[in-house]
């Protein structure tokens, strides 16, 4: 297959239905003595005809999606994974954050189960496969072992996380931090969107608030596949990433404020101005990530001055600094330097300093066995790859904290996600799909 960058966007058109014929047009019947070969293959086309049914629910105003979290776009892509579910005999429950896990029985069902699957949420302006993909590569397994009737010793459960984006209701991976201790589960109910309406109450309101409890489920592995967010496998012809670690994140609030006064009458050296404030503090973040690159960014993400009139010297800047990094010790020296760069620069000023920590999640380490089975599930298929830190947030993450866990990443078009732009390309999205049912048929174990 070809990996180099398609000359234009991906525009297959969104199939009416979804596509249920057999997988033979490109799944062969394995060697029963040796299950897991190159010629143990799914159906790219079904798969990719899913992503373009799912894509018709809550369609974007440019090609993409906006399925935000408890929206009625969200409960109906659920309940068409639902059917797609039932269809294919998966027994089904879901938790009291929302959470959907749908089961297929393996020959020893005492055994845990290997968990695989993502998210169906998108950003208000999101792509349609930033989480589906995932999700739908799982249910394309799932649909491949009932082709070629085969079983495996573990359960397989394919999940859908509910509210990883956190774009309506913060904070992201909400239903898998959840899961894994991280967050109350009331605290996540009280949560609110900027209408003032409860996350729990429109959870239910769509009918997606679940009876069973949250966490405590036995996990043999996680996988989950994903868009790469970034350009690095684009740029360098690989199909495949490994991702080994995923970057600590770190969030703070930051709120300056100085003394609102005329833009034209009051001198330069009597100001308070908490605009040139909010500038010396891009510029901090900015001077504290280079130095550390690759291994680190810093980004100021959003900023509001008060009250934001042209001819009024602000009294007051708002604004957000995300630093990020895969190493712990790093994450830590660039938290500790912002919060003495924004100490001087307040003093400097004669500004007042408040911060407020909004998310802290430590860098993560996957497991070892299960990236093994990802380098080994792309080596026999013969997809070229390449280790990854993955820069962005995913539910995988808190997963790791709970169970083995790892990721596999394919390329997406520029590099571009969060936004409707966002493309693959079918032979991506099968690559990523084929290499993540090796990875967990090996940890499942193929009997029959």
């Amino acid at each position: 297959m070809t990996t180099s960058k398609p000359t234009a966007k991906p525009t297959a058109k969104p199939a009416s239905k979804p596509a249920s014929k057999p997988a033979s047009k490109t799944a062969a019947i394995p060697d029963p003595t040796q299950t897991l070969t190159p010629n143990l293959r799914l159906d790219g086309e079904r798969l990719w005809s899913a992503l373009m049914t799912m894509a018709e629910i809550g369609p974007g105003v440019a090609g993409g999606n906006n399925r935000q979290t408890a929206t009625d776009a969200d409960g109906e892509a659920r309940r068409l994974l639902q059917r797609w579910g039932e269809a294919a005999g998966l027994s089904q429950s879901v938790d009291r954050v929302g959470n959907m896990f749908l089961r297929r029985e393996g020959a020893e069902p005492g055994l845990p189960p290997v968990y695989v699957g993502s998210h169906l949420d998108t950003q208000p302006t999101g792509g349609r496969y930033d989480g589906v993909l995932g999700v739908l590569a799982a249910l394309e397994i799932i649909r491949t072992l009932d082709d070629l009737e085969l079983r495996t010793r573990h359960p397989i459960v394919l999940v859908n996380w509910t509210n990883e984006e956190g774009g309506r209701f913060a904070p992201a991976m909400m239903g898998s931090g959840v899961f894994a201790g991280v967050h109350d589960l009331d605290w996540a109910y009280d949560q609110r969107d900027l209408d003032g309406l409860r996350f729990g109450d429109e959870l239910a309101r769509i009918g997606w608030r679940g009876e069973e409890p949250v966490g405590g489920r036995p996990i043999a592995a996680y996988f989950e596949l994903h868009i790469e967010q970034g350009p690095i496998l684009e740029a360098e012809g690989a199909p495949i990433g490994v991702v080994t670690h995923g970057q600590g994140v770190s969030w703070t609030e930051v709120t300056l404020t100085g003394s609102a006064s005329h833009a034209g009458t009051t001198p330069m050296h009597l100001r308070q101005d908490a605009g040139l404030g909010l500038a010396r503090a891009i510029e901090l973040a900015n001077r504290i990530a280079r130095p550390r690159a690759p291994r680190a960014v810093g980004t100021v993400g959003r900023a509001a001055l008060a009250p934001n009139s042209p001819n009024v010297i602000p009294e007051q800047a708002v604004f957000t600094v995300d630093l990020r990094s895969p190493d712990e010790a790093i994450l830590s020296e660039m938290e500790a330097e912002l919060r003495a760069g924004l100490e001087r620069i307040a003093a400097d000023l004669d500004l007042a300093l408040a911060l407020r920590p909004l998310e802290r999640i430590a860098p993560v380490a996957f497991d070892p066995a299960c990236i093994e089975a990802v380098r080994s599930a792309a080596k026999r298929l013969g997809y070229a790859a390449r280790d990854l830190v993955s820069g962005a947030g995913h539910d995988a993450f808190w997963l790791a904290r709970v169970a083995p866990s790892a990721m596999v990443m394919c390329p997406c078009v520029d590099g571009l996600s969060h936004n409707e732009a966002e493309a693959i390309t079918p032979e991506w999205a099968r690559a990523g799909a084929e290499v993540l049912m090796h990875a967990v048929l090996e940890t499942a174990e193929i009997v029959a």
